[in-house]
């Protein structure tokens, strides 16, 4: 149940009303009352589909999303007398997402509840991905790979036996020699046809600072509903590639995907260039040849480290600020790391900085409004097009 859905039940309530004392006048046809569909969910589901939301807006604090959810129950009803927020609070406990915290007040968030924040998130922004298995990045070209098709091709020198597809072999040395007897010759074999996989290393950069909650806009939510997101896609889906999370404000540095429900905005600048170099120092140390850089940010950067002290310029771009950073992406398009940005902002002046940064890297970039996450507009440079996902 959205908080959408919520509203319309409210709705929807007076119009029944309405529909009913007309039908009770009317000859003819008669009104039956709308009932609205819960898909089949329990009032347990209904509700943690509301409360993960919340989590993601209170950085995981247990007590603050009840609190919330409870003043939407007194507001929407969301809630039946069978089944209320002291039910729900129960279910969550039993269920292993919350649980007691130690040497805390109230209740903390369990390992479980990390997952399931970040399977959401994934659903959520990614819901046009189709299911596909779990494996690794396919390449356009056919040999001795390591993942096998439905292609079936002859056999050549060099082939490896265990790809050999005994049905179709023999089907070929029964119609090539008869069934009588069994005479299995070299042109009679048949391979399952394998594509070479590419295993990747990447980094996710994520912005944690002031500016993603400047002038009451909210950006460090859905920054984190797509870290979350790329997380799990990664995790879930590309379990032999590596994954590393850096956050950057005036320094940068290394967190924990199971962080990543709890992460706050700080009083900090935007050092682009601390946390380019922390990726790339993470990469240098990676074997896989396939390197890339997430990076999920308001757009502008406004800090450097100049020795031991901080260069800082929160008006607009500055030449010094801006150049540092074009260099770094030139830098990495030299080693062949590509940086894909996902800006959490529209504003033309950010744009046009992310714009000139994904070129200099010759990467990609996917602006996104606070409002719909989903819809990515591409950008790719290699192609030189552009398009919607």
């Amino acid at each position: 149940m959205s908080l959408l859905n919520i509203t319309k039940k409210k709705t929807l309530g007076k119009t029944n009303i309405a529909l009913n004392l007309i039908s009770y006048f009317m000859k003819g046809w008669r009104f039956s009352k709308y009932i609205p569909q819960n898909n089949g969910e329990s009032p347990f589901e209904q509700l943690f589909k509301i409360f993960k939301e919340l989590l993601y807006h209170t950085s995981g604090d247990i007590s603050e999303a009840l609190s919330w959810l409870t003043e939407l129950d007194k507001t929407y009803d969301i809630t039946t007398p069978e089944y209320g927020i002291a039910d729900f609070i129960e279910d969550l406990k039993a269920r292993g997402f919350i649980r007691d915290g130690e040497g805390k007040t109230g209740n903390v968030p369990t390992s479980k509840m990390e997952i399931a924040l970040r399977k959401q998130a994934l659903d959520d922004i990614f819901d046009q991905l189709k299911k596909s298995s779990r494996g690794q990045h396919n390449t356009n070209h056919s040999g001795s790979g390591d993942e096998m098709t439905s292609e079936i091709r002859p056999y050549e020198f060099g082939d490896n036996l265990d790809k050999i597809s005994i049905t179709d072999s023999l089907r070929n040395a029964h119609i090539n020699h008869g069934i009588d007897q069994l005479h299995l010759t070299e042109n009679d074999l048949q391979v399952h046809e394998t594509f070479y996989q590419a295993q990747t290393s990447t980094v996710l950069m994520i912005d944690i600072s002031h500016s993603m909650i400047l002038y009451g806009e909210d950006r460090i939510t859905p920054a984190k509903k797509v870290a979350m997101a790329l997380s799990e896609l990664i995790i879930t889906r590309y379990p032999k590639d590596t994954l590393d999370i850096i956050v950057f404000g005036n320094d940068a540095w290394k967190v924990e995907i199971k962080d990543l429900p709890y992460l706050q905005v700080g009083p900090y600048h935007t050092n682009t260039v601390a946390g380019l170099d922390l990726a790339m120092e993470i990469l240098r140390k990676r074997k896989n040849p396939n390197k890339q850089i997430m990076m999920i940010t308001d757009g502008k950067p406004t800090c450097i480290k100049k020795g031991k002290k901080y260069y800082k310029n929160s008006f607009g771009l500055d030449k010094t600020i801006l150049n540092r950073t074009l260099a770094l992406a030139v830098k990495c398009r030299k080693m062949n790391i590509p940086i894909t940005t996902f800006m959490i902002a529209r504003d033309p002046y950010l744009v046009n900085f992310v714009d000139q940064f994904t070129k200099a890297n010759n990467g990609k970039a996917f602006y996104s409004s606070l409002d719909g996450l989903g819809e990515f507009i591409f950008m790719d440079y290699k192609k030189n097009k552009r398009k919607k996902r």
